[in-house]
């Protein structure tokens, strides 16, 4: 059964109210847990009910489920008026019968136990998903002091998704715990706070080059500069942290002196979009979310970028244009590792959003302070030293897969793109 239901104390079996302070002793009320099972077909569910209403008694919870056409089907009710247990049994039984499904009913007292302090999401995406990574994970959360009390399928392809329902233990050593685990299974793991949050209305803040698109738009400059190599070796450094942000922006670019503007269109024409983007956006845009990007790039590409695909925000450095050249120089404001974190803060005040309730998504070092800034933050095929530091790591190449992270499911995604084809 699903433990998010009401408390065993607040359900409002045998005439308690659901407001107010329960009567004693509700808990201890006696139940029935009615379960159906079989091959799944139109009727089964309202059959079932037609069968228990003869008998006078309240429905406490349901669950459902089907897999792979077999119907799972746990109903709990309060005990029938004296006499007529025996009776509610013998019928549910002939029914399922008539029906070719089985029955099984069991006798017990109250509703399903409270659910453990401290509620968490976690969604676990695996290429494939193997048994021997899901008891991993399993064994993990118990470890931690968790209890599973659901877990949902939420997408099957290109990865498939689950989501574990855990109580019990907090979001942060939860996330710790499995953190350790992911790498080591082949699976990633993110883990958050479950609750009205999560359908609150939300910003997603994404890093461009490698992230949002598959290129890295110096390269691209620098390949009509004639300079690809040299400029590919410093991002690469600067990537991994092992040079300062700002001073290879300002040596890489000084290589692209002299270029002729007319490259910038070029180079948009070159950009390549990740995998998964135009989905993730157009979703997170059907929900209500807001949503933009910062760059180490340039405006010249994230301008474009931002009409493209209705983005709410883009913030990046700008290359200095003068009678048509390229100065080799940068201007305004520099978008740096630092700088990500500080629109991030600005993008969620204009867009009135908590920063506990944005997203940020980004693959280098300068992504960092943004990533650890937001309420969750998603390392997307990111280098090393980043995976370890974010909250959660996704290395699948589709962009789209953060969906899954925010609990919406490959049905749902498909659902509104055809809703809109029609």
């Amino acid at each position: 059964m699903s433990a998010s239901q009401t408390p065993a104390s607040q359900t409002p079996v045998s005439g308690t109210p659901v407001s107010g302070t329960p009567a004693s002793g509700t808990s201890e009320v006696p139940t029935l847990l009615v379960k159906i099972f079989g091959r799944d077909r139109p009727g089964i569910t309202a059959g079932l009910f037609d069968t228990l209403a003869a008998f006078l008694v309240d429905v406490v919870d349901i669950e459902q489920v089907v897999t792979r056409g077999r119907l799972v089907l746990c109903v709990l009710v309060t005990q029938p008026p004296a006499g007529l247990e025996g009776d509610l049994r013998a019928t549910v039984h002939s029914w399922a019968e008539s029906m070719k499904m089985q029955a099984e009913i069991i006798s017990g007292h109250g509703d399903n136990r409270p659910r453990g302090l401290g509620r968490s999401l976690v969604t676990v995406l695996g290429h494939p998903l193997t048994a021997e990574s899901t008891a991993a994970v399993a064994a993990r959360i118990a470890k931690a002091g968790g209890n599973i009390d659901r877990i949902f399928r939420l997408a099957k392809y290109p990865v498939t998704a689950v989501e574990f329902a855990v109580s019990g233990v907090e979001t942060e050593p939860l996330r710790t715990a499995l953190a350790s685990d992911a790498a080591a299974l082949g699976v990633d793991i993110a883990v958050v706070s479950a609750g009205l949050h999560r359908r609150a209305q939300r910003l997603v803040v994404m890093d461009v080059d490698s992230t949002l698109i598959q290129d890295e738009v110096i390269e691209l400059f620098a390949a009509h500069a004639g300079c690809e190599d040299q400029v590919a070796e410093v991002t690469a450094a600067a990537m991994r942290g092992e040079l300062d942000f700002e001073q290879s922006l300002h040596a890489r670019v000084a290589l692209l002196k002299g270029l002729d503007a007319s490259v910038v269109d070029k180079v948009r024409e070159q950009v390549r979009l990740t995998p998964g983007a135009r989905t993730l956006i157009r979703t997170l845009k059907r929900l209500g979310y807001q949503v933009g990007v910062v760059s180490g790039g340039f405006t010249q590409v994230t301008d474009d970028l931002q009409e493209r695909l209705g983005l709410d925000f883009a913030q990046a450095n700008t290359l200095e244009i003068v009678d048509g050249k390229l100065t080799g120089r940068v201007t305004g404001e520099i978008v740096d590792r630092a700088g990500k974190a500080r629109l991030l803060r600005r993008f969620a005040a204009e867009a009135g959003v908590p920063l506990a309730q944005t997203v940020a998504i980004g693959d280098g070092a300068n992504d960092l302070d943004m990533l650890n800034a937001a309420g969750l933050g998603v390392a997307f095929n990111a280098k090393p030293v980043v995976r370890e530091a974010a909250h959660t790591a996704v290395n699948f190449p589709f962009l789209d897969t953060v969906l899954y992270l925010l609990g919406v499911t490959r049905e749902e995604v498909e659902a509104a793109d055809t809703h809109d084809e029609g």
